[in-house]
């Protein structure tokens, strides 16, 4: 018995020691961590002053910045998030803002903002630079969008509204808290205390995803949830849009543009009109910006006004940004002083010459003039608006390379949104091919009233043809009226055919080492074309140019400008 006692106290040590090495180890398995998350790299705080921004219940890789106590967002965030409408202008360093009737102008780096030459200050500097990015005060920009935000620190983030959709809320049961991921080994985001209140993000089967006050959003038990239920957030409605009046016509528009290179040209406009049908709207190529101070030579005619209108015709002018060389577009239209004279300038004119309208045909702008462009758009809108002058602007067919003109400002701000329905090959064309091929066409038309309203929007269709010549591996071309047009396949021969792809009437023919080919423009594409702008049921049609039409085309016109 001596003998199997010390045996029994070892085996029975043996076990408590396993017992206690199990319960070790069960223990480890299922307490709750205690560790905790380093909050500078949870919320991915860059250093001092950086605030992440928690946007709805995500963190986006943009950030706002902390100056002086005063929340900043860069203004490439602004735009992308808030509004895009604030505009840096960096010749003159000012922040501006149009509204339909006043500029809202501020220097940056200072706290006063005029609106219309009545001055206000704000108790902040409202906008600023940090190194070349220029940074505005969020509540500065809370004035122009509608938004809320909560500023929290150690460490630094903020929380933004830009939706009040329905969540789901839950009550805290007992005090928990917010883990990184769900799990008790993860570490812990924030204590929440029993009847905490926290958004349910995702359930799963014994986590949820939740977000807590603080912007914390990771893992709580659902043991520790209750009392779920669906809450409406309360919107903020402090910003009211402002409406951009528009002074479109009631009927559709049936715009030609008339050709005017010199004072002499505006004789032509008799003769030219003779033949026509449907026209409602003249627009002569009178303007064109002649140095980059905003300046402009004018062929405008007060005769030739007098007769348009005597012949129930609008007179919507034309300015260029071609005609000169030696202008550079972005120079003009990047400072406020500069757009103002070319604003004043035009406005003057049309009151001087009683135009009803200005047609804007500025073309080839590059990437850093599209925000300068529609901010001009955007301001030379305020006095046409005031003195009733229908604003036209010009575009090439929608693609890619053209988005920084921002057509649908332009379908917010202007009156109508000229699509230039054609050039789809030209003189610089690496290959031959229609000027204006059906596919091209609609989707201009499908692209641009995807932006804006459709009675804002006017197709304009070429009266010429390109006659092109192949010649081994050189291609040339020559654009043509569309009589000459008919009178080249006379004079050597050609028949055409009906080109179901382009819609248009294709001939082709070889002379030597020359090989010639020719889409035809003429009553058959055109009508198809407008068919196609009845589909869409946009504003009209506009016409370039008046001295290329064939007289018959003017009876396809009226047919459209008649249903």
């Amino acid at each position: 018995m001596k003998k199997i006692i010390p045996v029994l106290i070892a085996v029975v040590l043996i076990a408590v020691i396993a017992g206690a090495g199990i319960g070790a180890r069960l223990i480890e398995k299922y307490s709750y961590s205690r560790e905790r998350a380093d909050l500078t790299e949870y919320f991915g705080v860059g250093g001092e002053g950086d605030v992440p921004i928690i946007l709805q219940d995500e963190r986006i890789e943009e950030h706002a910045k902390l100056i002086e106590g005063v929340c900043y967002f860069d203004l490439a965030t602004v735009h992308k998030y808030f509004n895009n409408r604030f505009f840096e202008d960096k010749k003159e360093g000012l922040l501006l803002y149009t509204l339909p009737d006043a500029i809202v102008s501020t220097l940056i780096g200072e706290r006063t903002v005029s609106l219309g030459g009545d001055g206000s200050t704000r108790d902040y500097i409202i906008s600023r630079y940090e190194g070349e990015t220029l940074y505005i005060a969020a509540d500065f920009v809370k004035e122009y969008a509608n938004f809320s935000y909560t500023l929290y620190t150690e460490p630094n983030r903020m929380q933004v509204y830009t939706e009040w959709n329905a969540r789901q809320t839950a009550t805290i049961l007992k005090d928990t808290q917010v883990r990184y991921q769900g799990g008790v080994k993860s570490d812990i985001l924030t204590d929440v205390p029993k009847g905490t209140e926290v958004i349910v993000l995702e359930e799963m089967e014994k986590w949820s995803k939740v977000k807590a006050e603080g912007a914390f959003i990771g893992y709580v038990e659902n043991k520790r949830l209750s009392g779920q239920t669906t809450v409406e957030p309360e919107p903020v409605t402090d910003y009211v849009e402002p409406v951009y009046e528009s002074n479109t016509r009631d009927h559709k528009i049936n715009l030609a543009w008339h050709v005017v290179a010199g004072t002499a040209g505006n004789d032509t406009l008799v003769p030219l009109m003779q033949p026509t049908k449907s026209i409602n709207v003249v627009s002569p190529t009178w303007f064109a910006l002649s140095d980059n101070e905003g300046n402009f030579t004018s062929f405008a005619s007060t005769n030739y006004v007098d007769t348009a209108h005597d012949m129930g015709l609008e007179v919507w002018g034309l300015i260029d940004n071609f005609s000169h060389e030696g202008v550079d577009t972005y120079e003009v239209l990047a400072g406020l002083t500069t757009r103002q004279r070319l604003i004043d300038g035009l406005i003057d004119t049309a009151l001087q010459y009683r135009l009803d309208g200005i047609n804007i045909d500025f073309e080839n702008i590059s990437l850093d003039t599209g925000e300068p462009f529609i901010e001009f758009i955007r301001e030379l809108s305020i006095p046409c608006r005031k003195n009733g002058i229908v604003l036209s602007v010009d575009n090439y067919v929608p693609m890619d390379y053209t988005d920084h003109y921002n057509r649908e400002e332009q379908g917010i701000v202007a009156d109508y949104v000229i699509i230039m329905g054609y050039d789809e090959h030209h003189r610089n064309s690496e290959r031959a091919g229609s000027v204006a091929s059906i596919d091209f066409v609609e989707k201009g038309i499908a692209n641009t009233v995807e932006q804006v309203p459709a009675d804002k929007v006017i197709n304009a269709v070429p009266f010429y043809t390109r006659i092109w010549e192949t010649k081994g591996t050189a291609i040339n071309s020559q654009a043509v009226g569309m009589d000459t047009a008919k009178q080249y396949l006379a004079d050597h021969g050609i028949t055409t055919v009906w080109d179901e792809t382009t819609c248009q009437n294709y001939g082709e023919y070889q002379s030597g080492d020359s090989y010639y080919q020719v889409w035809m423009e003429d009553e058959d594409s055109i009508r198809v074309k407008l068919n196609i702008m009845s589909k869409y049921g946009i504003a009209g049609v506009a016409e370039w140019q008046l001295a290329f039409a064939s007289d018959s085309v003017w009876d396809v016109i009226a047919e459209y400008m008649n249903q």
